[in-house]
């Protein structure tokens, strides 16, 4: 098996490669056929739907067995506070960077749009779902009906509440759990083995994703709202090179090399808008650099809720478009209550399908400032912009993950300097 999974790699190239020709090809046959790419949309979902059926188990083992084998519980707690910390100032940032983005380049500005004739049948679901948003349903949402209804519905905040309360269970059962913790290690590392085996169809994955967006949405709907698009690929790249940059660079890594090393996983989540397609071989590549499996459990999934930077300056950025396309005077204390709604309705949103936009929906309902409608605008260019804002998500909890690794003590930065510069073979590919 391992011959001829080696036999493959050595014939189409690395993973990577694999991707990015999915990707291109993609892009040509929705342009040539767009039809038919728009009819190609199950293969993409398909790659999605065999990584969330892993999601749920990959967690909850990963989770238990590194409290398990954390043994300080008080270390537990630590991981998690200084994780929310470092969520919610990194968050901050880049809902400034977006409010900043579109007062600089005013990408709705000349639009003219009078909001009275926008179709609100097109978002009708989203401002449903923003009515139901709040901090009581939101908390209450943590806890889970059943431990099975989390587990069949992937409800990832409910998943990691019963799993840090199993894994500090078996914690306090000291020598007496070493046989369980042993075998739901042996049970992980079968699930990732799982998870290299489907890893090889994600060139199709990424093939059948942008076919679809390309034939489904046109590259007409891109030209159309471009400035908006332009807007958000820019904001994201200053917060990539400029935020993030300076936080490794303080962290004591190379920023430029950690992306190297991760690039096959932001090539599949840019061509699926789906950070979740590599959730599972983004936690085992992040212990294999060197960071603590304890850590990683708690920091990558919280982070996939509570640190999505790139959604973050969509959204700043987002409201001001919406606010500027239909001519709405917003003052700069007008800027501060939406940079304010926004630092609380933003982590609200988890679990919840179109999460962007009933984020952005219960934000502008909130204010009561810029006209709702305005998100219709927003429609036909969300699935290229989600592909920049996944992909910034993927790299902003990357970045987390080693930073509180390093700031906990839980980081072999040897290790990881060697495996960034390509000395080292990862022992779990």
């Amino acid at each position: 098996m391992e011959t001829q999974a080696r036999k493959w790699r050595f014939s189409l190239g690395p993973l990577w490669f694999q991707v990015l020709a999915g990707i291109i090809l993609g892009i040509g046959f929705g342009l040539i056929w767009p039809q038919a790419g728009a009819d190609l949309k199950p293969l993409g979902d398909g790659f999605i739907q065999l990584i969330r059926m892993m999601l749920a188990p990959v967690i909850f083992l990963t989770v238990v067995v590194g409290i398990a084998r954390m043994g300080d519980l008080g270390k537990v707690g630590r991981v998690g506070l200084k994780a929310l910390i470092y969520f919610e100032v990194l968050s901050t940032l880049a809902l400034l960077i977006g409010l900043v983005a579109a007062d600089v380049l005013k990408p709705g500005a000349g639009m003219n749009i009078n909001p009275a004739s926008l179709d609100s049948n097109s978002i009708a679901t989203y401002a449903t779902e923003a009515t139901k948003m709040n901090w009581v349903s939101f908390l209450m949402g943590i806890i889970p009906s059943s431990i099975f209804d989390a587990f069949a519905r992937n409800a990832m905040l409910q998943i990691i509440l019963f799993s840090l309360l199993f894994g500090i269970g078996v914690a306090q059962l000291g020598a007496m759990a070493e046989p369980l913790i042993a075998l739901m290690d042996q049970v992980l590392h079968a699930l990732f083995n799982i998870v290299r085996m489907i890893m090889y169809v994600a060139p199709i994955g990424a093939f059948g994703a942008m076919a679809f967006t390309i034939g489904k949405y046109g590259i007409g709907s891109l030209v159309q709202l471009s400035q908006l698009v332009a807007a958000v690929y820019l904001a994201c790249v200053i917060f990539v090179v400029v935020v993030l940059g300076l936080v490794a660079k303080l962290a004591g890594f190379s920023l430029y090399r950690l992306m190297g090393y991760i690039w096959a996983e932001m090539l599949i989540v840019f061509s699926t808008s789906s950070t979740e397609a590599v959730l599972p071989q983004i936690m085992n590549k992040l212990e294999q650099l060197g960071c603590e499996r304890s850590v990683v459990g708690m920091v990558v999934p919280a982070g996939y809720t509570f640190n999505a930077d790139g959604t973050a300056i969509y959204l700043t950025l987002a409201a001001l478009f919406v606010a500027q396309a239909t001519n709405t005077p917003m003052t700069l204390s007008d800027q501060i209550v939406v940079l304010a709604v926004m630092m609380l309705t933003s982590k609200g949103s988890a679990g919840v399908a179109g999460a962007g936009f009933v984020t952005l929906a219960a934000t502008l309902s909130a204010m009561h400032t810029i006209p709702l409608m305005g998100i219709v605008l927003l429609l036909g260019v969300d699935r290229f912009v989600n592909a920049g804002r996944a992909t910034v998500n993927l790299i902003g909890n990357s970045v987390a993950t080693i930073v509180i690794a390093r700031w906990e003590n839980a980081y072999d930065a040897e290790r990881a300097a060697l495996v960034l510069s390509g000395g080292a073979a990862l022992s779990h590919q």
